[in-house]
């Protein structure tokens, strides 16, 4: 039997300019016809925080579309375009059927918003994935996401807004944790985002952007976040000969180059996550990381520079391309503000992407930590697709 049901479509656009009205305009122009789209995927650059909520508002109206989802990042994509650190909106839009999404609220302790707007729905569908977008402040950000995770029973991607101003997430009115204004559909606070059920086609994956130094060893010694000892020797003996001579006798230039990783328990694939050394102690030989650690966990280094971020990125992509059984029709994609142009030169994340994948409409944003899995990753890029 043919399928005839009609292919879902995606349009993205971009637009640079200090004036929101006239950024979004231009997006609006760019997407072209937008009748019958259902949502919209909306991330707005740190210079345009605090009009989050007219630049929401102005979308909705024109287009037509009620649903927006995103946040704020230090730079957006979209289009094929990347702006960062400059006033910028990026968008994209989908025709995908309103019975295979579901929007929440922001959440904050209490998910009783989320199972109040998503509850009913995901009984009758069940979600395979939510984009998600999460408040740096909050206070327990993994704890968050975890119980997201838990209750929806979704694979969990996005990232954490990055503002030096304002941190608006945008998303359905409802009962947020810091609501903009009421009945707004800008929220701040905690953690917000988009459910897609089974019938969506999607894949993702995630691209480090590291590559470890030294073979995966055991933490033997620590507290709290200092790491003591490392297979019954003083942590910083073991660092020094895991980095090699060169950058051992120059420890002050690492910064940024050379981070800890610690190995995701019960993962087959070597997945880590990614902590910056935070302190060096050489009398006593301790390494302070940006991640409570514990006796017995198991603890590796890793380097980041440009060939090493832009290797693993095409590794990332190529194991993407063979899992597709054609184009992907739209894509979503988180990167750290550490990467983009200052790791990859400008538009060369998107550029590697193109390359890959072709001329996907995309939007995205440069982010604060990243989430892939349902966990908190930090230079990493996740990239979503819909297929």
């Amino acid at each position: 039997m043919t399928d005839t049901t009609p292919a879902v479509r995606f349009r993205s656009a971009a637009a640079a300019d200090a004036d929101w009205a006239r950024a979004a305009g231009v997006c609006v122009d760019r997407l072209g016809d937008v009748r019958g789209c259902t949502l919209g995927f909306l991330y707005v650059s740190d210079a345009l925080a605090e009009r989050a909520t007219a630049i929401v508002t102005f979308l909705r109206s024109v287009t037509g579309i009620r649903d927006w989802v995103g946040t704020v990042g230090i730079g957006v994509m979209g289009g094929g375009e990347e702006f960062f650190d400059t006033p910028a909106v990026a968008v994209m839009v989908t025709d995908l059927p309103a019975e295979r999404f579901r929007l929440f609220p922001v959440v904050d302790g209490d998910l009783t918003p989320l199972r109040r707007a998503a509850g009913g729905w995901l009984d009758r569908h069940g979600a395979t994935l939510g984009l998600v977008h999460v408040d740096p402040r909050h206070p327990q950000l993994n704890d968050l996401i975890g119980r997201v995770a838990e209750a929806t029973g979704a694979f969990l991607v996005g990232g954490l807004t990055a503002s030096r101003g304002a941190f608006p997430q945008f998303t359905v009115p409802g009962d947020t944790a810091v609501p903009v204004t009421a009945g707004s559909p800008v929220g701040e606070g905690g953690l917000s985002g988009v459910l897609f059920g089974p019938d969506t086609g999607v894949a993702t994956g995630k691209t480090q952007g590291c590559s470890p130094i030294g073979p995966t060893r055991t933490i033997t010694a620590a507290e709290e976040n200092v790491i003591l000892e490392i297979d019954g020797e003083p942590a910083l003996s073991v660092f020094k000969r895991d980095i090699g001579e060169e950058l051992a006798r120059d420890l002050a230039s690492i910064g940024g180059t050379i981070f800890a990783g610690l190995p995701v328990a019960g993962t087959d694939t070597g997945d880590y996550l990614v902590r910056n050394l935070v302190a060096i102690d050489p009398r006593n030989g301790w390494l302070a990381v940006a991640e409570r650690v514990q006796t017995g966990q198991p603890v590796l280094f890793a380097r980041r520079d440009a060939a090493t971020a832009a290797a693993d990125l095409d590794r990332m992509l190529t194991g993407l391309t063979r899992r597709l059984s054609g184009p992907p029709r739209g894509a979503v994609y988180v990167s750290c503000v550490a990467r983009g142009p200052g790791l990859f030169g400008p538009g060369g994340e998107l550029a590697a992407i193109r390359r890959a994948l072709g001329d996907v409409p995309l939007a995205g944003f440069f982010a604060n930590g990243e989430i892939s899995h349902n966990r908190l990753y930090g230079y990493t890029g996740v990239l979503t697709l819909f297929v």
